[in-house]
């Protein structure tokens, strides 16, 4: 195994939760997170040589899976699929937390795609500062964004 790969391994190890994450919140399946997954995969290894620590790991990751995942999400709206429907549903779970989850999800997931990734981040309870670093945007921008993101989610339950 050579240095880049052990390195490799060693980040996506440390750092896989927020990836699969990340593939979550813009995806609608199972499926869709393990291609997103794999799609983030590929451009991280295709990246590492060309990261050179000017933000942390955790921000290029960020920023990595997440420019993956809006692009993965532009490309499916420009395609027509045939939908392909089941008789099970791994997503569904009747418990009481597993539905408010499930409601907060759809609520995000009606979010742009660059709200969506901003309040993923909040979530995962980055400061201003990090987001910032991985959105490209001030930290003052990005706490006017989130009062506004957090308004849009309260009109949506309001619905």
């Amino acid at each position: 195994m050579t240095d880049k790969e052990a390195r490799f391994r060693r980040i996506i190890h440390e750092n896989r939760d927020t990836i699969y994450a990340v593939c979550y919140m813009f995806s609608k399946d199972a499926d869709e997170v393990d291609d997103l997954f794999q799609d983030v995969l590929i451009n991280l290894w295709k990246g590492l040589d060309s990261f050179g620590g000017r933000s942390s790991v955790r921000t290029w990751i960020y920023r990595i899976a997440l420019n993956t995942c809006i692009s993965g999400q532009r490309k499916r709206k420009r395609q027509h699929s045939v939908p392909l429907t089941m008789d099970i549903n791994l997503f569904e779970d009747g418990d009481d937390d597993t539905l408010q989850v499930k409601m907060l999800y759809e609520r995000i997931n009606s979010l742009g795609l660059y709200d969506r990734a901003l309040i993923l981040l909040w979530l995962d309870n980055m400061s201003y500062e990090e987001i910032g670093a991985v959105m490209g945007i001030s930290e003052k921008n990005v706490s006017v964004r989130l009062v506004r993101i957090k308004e849009k989610l309260k009109n949506i339950n309001d619905k």
